[in-house]
């Protein structure tokens, strides 16, 4: 849709290729556009495209008529209209004209990631905490269950908008309804309960700063013992080379050499490029969580509705409502992880400041009255151990990288069982 075949007959050649379709084209630009402002759902596209003037083809079975629903999604999601073509896989730059421009595509694929994230069906009601929000009295009896929404139109002709648990339906759950404002209100509330501690944020960055003082050190060392071993591939391949030169070894032997110091130096090249990109990818992740976590709330209550839905589906696989209020939520990851740090900083802290001071004399509990600490992942209460083990769930090694590979630090040595020189062994 918006493209026509056309026939190309320059130069005495008949030429098949792509042209703009004038008629339709500004009807997809269109489609995109309208999407782009996360007020349609695809109903409403294909409603609001019917009404200006977008209809199918009609074929000798067919007549012209809406636009499906399929057919919308396909063609939003259609690189095609970037002017890109796919060929058995591959992405290739297409020789047609593209339709729509990058920022607009985009915007229109975060939309409906979102939507089908969160696992909606908008095509009766819109709500952007509709995929979001399950049952809090469902979720403490162990079961898991999606709160829906319903509108109701009085005899006055109020309408009223409430959500309740799919539950209900089947009559295994009795939780009352909820009006949406309400709800609408808890969530907003919840988000300040999960603000990071300032104190946190502060031990956590300095850390950070205290792990990249120690990863320059250690980086730089191992890019001075990876440049040495790429030296004594280099001289490996010199020696083969001569070998070679004085006919006294197969040369089948030498080729297949040759190819595994290729791969060997390969190996080292990418490592020598990736020393500190992983790390520092893990760094950058903790960063924007703790900037986006300062105050998640004030972020809220900035964001439209559109915002508010991507944000909940960012940091929320789930969040519980009883009653009136957010019982409960289960954090996406990496949220999740660092939220749990941030619990084990909190304990951290408490139970520091419940220990006796030493100069004062001890006053026995009260019966009945024990501290039990809870145990921190990773086996260890500190700020160290804590940004450890973030960094460790997120780059998948400790804060401190190995400085050498597991081969240790002596350079490669050729395993060819003939001759070879000196220098074939060590670096020049």
């Amino acid at each position: 849709m918006g493209y026509l075949n056309v026939y190309d007959r320059s130069d005495g050649r008949e030429i098949r290729t792509i042209a703009v379709d004038p008629e339709r084209a500004d009807f997809v630009r269109l489609a995109f556009e309208l999407y782009a402002t996360g007020k349609y759902t695809l109903t409403d596209l294909s409603d609001e495209l019917y009404d200006r003037g977008l209809h199918t083809r009609p074929t000798p079975r067919r007549p012209a008529q809406q636009v499906s629903l399929n057919k919308l999604s396909l063609m939003l999601r259609d690189r095609y209209y970037l002017g890109f073509v796919t060929h058995k896989g591959e992405e290739y730059d297409g020789r047609h004209e593209a339709i729509i421009d990058d920022d607009t595509f985009g915007r229109v694929q975060s939309i409906l990631d979102s939507r089908t994230v969160a696992s909606e069906r908008r095509r009766v009601h819109h709500h952007f905490l509709k995929g979001s929000v399950f049952c809090g009295r469902c979720h403490d009896a162990g079961l898991t269950s999606r709160m829906i929404i319903q509108h109701v139109v009085n005899a006055r002709g109020t309408a009223y908008t409430y959500f309740f648990c799919i539950a209900k339906q089947s009559r295994t759950c009795s939780t009352p309804h909820v009006n949406v404002i309400r709800v609408e209100d808890a969530v907003e509330e919840h988000y300040a309960s999960i603000r990071f501690s300032p104190a946190f944020v502060d031990d956590v960055r300095a850390r950070i700063a205290a792990t990249l003082a120690d990863e320059e050190t250690a980086t730089r060392l191992l890019k001075q013992q990876l440049t040495t071993q790429l030296r004594a591939l280099d001289a490996q391949e010199s020696n083969l080379i001569d070998l070679a030169a004085d006919g006294t070894v197969p040369q089948t032997k030498i080729k297949q050499r040759l190819r595994d110091i290729e791969l060997e130096r390969t190996h080292l090249s990418e490592r020598l490029k990736k020393t500190t990109d992983e790390l520092a990818g893990g760094i950058r992740l903790i960063e924007a969580c703790l900037t986006l976590m300062s105050d998640p709330q004030e972020l809220y209550r900035r964001c439209d509705d559109d915002q508010r839905r991507m944000l909940n589906q960012a940091l929320f696989a789930k969040l519980f409502v009883y009653q009136d209020r957010i019982s409960d939520h289960e954090m996406n990851e990496p949220f999740a992880r660092v939220e749990a740090a941030h619990r084990a900083h909190g304990r951290n802290r408490s139970e520091r400041s419940d220990k006796p001071d030493p100069g004062r004399p001890q006053t026995a509990p009260a019966t009945g009255e024990t501290r039990r600490a809870a145990p921190h992942p990773g086996g260890g209460s500190s700020i160290q151990n804590i940004v450890r083990d973030l960094l460790t769930d997120f780059v998948g090694c400790s804060s401190k990288p190995r400085q050498v590979e597991l081969r240790g630090f002596e350079p490669l040595t050729s395993s060819m069982p003939w001759r070879r020189a000196t220098n074939c062994a060590i670096a020049p």
